[in-house]
């Protein structure tokens, strides 16, 4: 009931949590606008939800490109009511030493100022009208070290502090911000891990990571006055009762 009617914004919505979020908002009643590099892929994912949907390319990694595509889902739909930070990228893993400085520069470029890029370019609208939900999708990565990811936890630990920035400056004007630590998804970023061979997350076995529609499950049941207790906070999927008031378990 909380999103029937309204504009939620998806970035990394061609595949994973980002695809199976724009489903499950759409069949609650949101309009949902898809965000990603390729085009194809999200026209596809539109074109199957309906009239409710609306693809719009985007690079997040250029403010320019996130701002023109918050005009474009206002003229479809009106203004933003829910944004998901969800686009993320884990290649190339590679041990810090030996790391590309460009290569690593561009997964901060997306994880981190994708992030920001999208929150800087609703939060106006949002605190004009005195109503918003920021979400985005975080990671275990973000509060420890992990072998060869030393772009990815820095990008993610970075993202988590803008949620909290984003609470303490906007909280009172009815600005919701949370972040959602999902844990290991059956998506193509796992099929990436597991090929470096690198670090143990690499080494888990598939049939331990949680399906794609779980996040975005949670993501939707956040957006509701249920969780309200957390926000300016992050929830870990793991919690298995987060995992029972999401309604994934019993």
């Amino acid at each position: 009931m909380a999103v029937h009617g309204k504009t939620v914004m998806i970035t990394g919505a061609s595949r994973g949590i980002g695809e199976a979020a724009a489903e499950a908002f759409a069949e609650a009643g949101a309009n949902v606008v898809l965000l990603a590099r390729s085009k194809d892929e999200i026209d596809k994912i539109a074109s199957r939800i309906g009239d409710k949907a609306l693809s719009v390319a985007c690079d997040v990694s250029s403010f320019d490109a996130v701002q023109s595509a918050v005009w474009t889902a206002r003229e479809a739909f009106g203004a933003v009511d829910f944004l998901i930070n969800n686009a993320g990228v884990v290649e190339p893993v590679s041990h810090l030493a030996t790391s590309d400085p460009d290569a690593w520069g561009t997964v901060i470029d997306i994880n981190l100022k994708g992030v920001y890029y999208g929150m800087r370019a609703v939060l106006p609208e949002m605190i004009e009208r005195g109503s918003g939900t920021i979400l985005t999708v975080s990671s275990g990565a973000a509060h420890g070290p992990v072998e060869a990811w030393s772009h990815y936890c820095t990008s993610k630990a970075g993202a988590a502090m803008l949620t909290r920035c984003v609470d303490k400056e906007a909280r009172e004007a009815g600005v919701r911000a949370m972040g959602l630590s999902p844990g290991t998804v059956a998506t193509q970023m796992q099929r990436e891990i597991k090929e470096s061979g690198i670090n143990p997350v690499s080494q888990l076995d598939w049939s331990v990571h949680i399906p794609p529609d779980w996040p975005a499950k949670a993501l939707l049941w956040m957006c509701g006055s249920e969780a309200d207790e957390f926000i300016g906070e992050e929830i870990s999927l793991r919690d298995e009762d987060i995992r029972r008031r999401v309604g994934l378990i019993s």
